[in-house]
């Protein structure tokens, strides 16, 4: 398999899980203005959204969004228990907080991520992002994981918004759950092993 990524993006998240299930893969790189990868070859050819992530199966075939490649990897290797079975209540809270990261936290950054975006929108947009991750400290009061004693995928997505918070400066002083999760999450061996491989650390 290859991982289309971009360091530090979304793209972060599948890059954990790979490493969570043990699958063997290449990680590659693309530079998401020129929409080359690292090998020169052209992205959209690859991947006609010109967005990361994205995986390249075995036989060929191409997944993209990173919420179905999280759920894809975990189903190949359920034995890690990375999300619950079908017909569980707990897969189901899994996507549910899967679909909150990418809908209310990941898709809430764009605008700080854009140069021409005025500045008191930023403020506003700043501020919302401060009460959801409020909201998601106390989901995380006395849980060792989003799930609580497991750690799943949606931990990976959440961790990977957590550090654009961080590198953004967002006010979460005083979320002791959220952020002591998050240095529970940054000390697990694939983690770190997909921080390095970013080279973001």
């Amino acid at each position: 398999m290859k991982l289309f990524c971009k360091p530090g993006a979304c793209s972060l998240s599948p890059h954990i899980v790979l490493r969570e299930t043990g699958i063997d893969f290449t990680l590659v790189t693309v530079d998401l203005q020129t929409k080359k990868t690292e090998q020169g070859e052209d992205y959209l050819q690859i991947n006609p959204k010109g967005q990361v992530p994205a995986l390249l199966l075995n036989d060929g075939s191409l997944l993209t969004e990173g919420v179905a490649i999280v759920q894809y990897l975990a189903d190949l290797k359920s034995d890690r228990q990375l999300l619950a079975p079908c017909g569980s209540l707990n897969r189901y809270h899994t996507l549910e907080w899967l679909n909150y990261v990418a809908t209310e936290l990941h898709k809430g950054f764009s605008p700080l991520f854009r140069p021409n975006t005025p500045d008191e929108f930023k403020a506003s947009t700043r501020e919302l992002l401060e009460q959801k991750f409020s909201y998601v400290n106390g989901e995380l009061k006395d849980k060792q994981w989003l799930m609580g004693l497991r750690f799943t995928v949606a931990d990976a997505y959440l961790f990977t918004v957590t550090r654009w918070a961080h590198a953004l400066k967002l006010d979460l002083s005083g979320l002791d759950a959220l952020n002591s999760w998050f240095d529970r999450v940054a000390e697990r061996p694939a983690v770190a092993a997909a921080l390095k491989a970013e080279g973001l650390v």
